[in-house]
């Protein structure tokens, strides 16, 4: 009974054995491919251009710093056809000049009116 149980032990320690080789194993090949991944970063790293110097960093132009400008621009219409239009086939297709708006006022919500959400109306009833 003695012989049995000390091999019960040894095969629990034998199991314990290759599960703490398939670790330090695991442990390795993730210690491995991490330094392989930082070897690659400073190839790749070492290919790329140089930053730009200061002489080569771009100015501000010689008027000072360009501005947003904000207004309301009136919409180009869409010639009406009995067929399906294609992009290509309307006017002034990629750079549709619009004109300023004879109003500058910017439209804002009203109370009762139609919101972002549907009917505008108090939402419960």
């Amino acid at each position: 009974m003695n012989q049995a149980v000390q091999t019960e032990w040894m095969d629990i320690a034998a199991g314990r054995g290759a599960l703490a080789a398939g670790v330090i194993v695991a442990g390795v090949v993730v210690v491995a491919v991490l330094i392989g991944a930082f070897w690659l970063g400073v190839r790749v790293k070492r290919r790329e251009s140089p930053p730009p110097t200061p002489e080569e960093q771009p100015r501000l132009p010689e008027d000072g710093p360009v501005r947003e400008i904000r207004e309301m621009r009136e919409p180009d219409e869409v010639p009406r056809s009995d067929t399906r239009l294609t992009p290509h086939e309307l006017p002034n297709h990629g750079n549709s000049p619009t004109r300023t708006g004879a109003s500058q006022d910017r439209p804002r919500w009203n109370e009762g009116g139609s919101g972002s959400f549907g009917s505008g109306g108090p939402g419960r009833g």
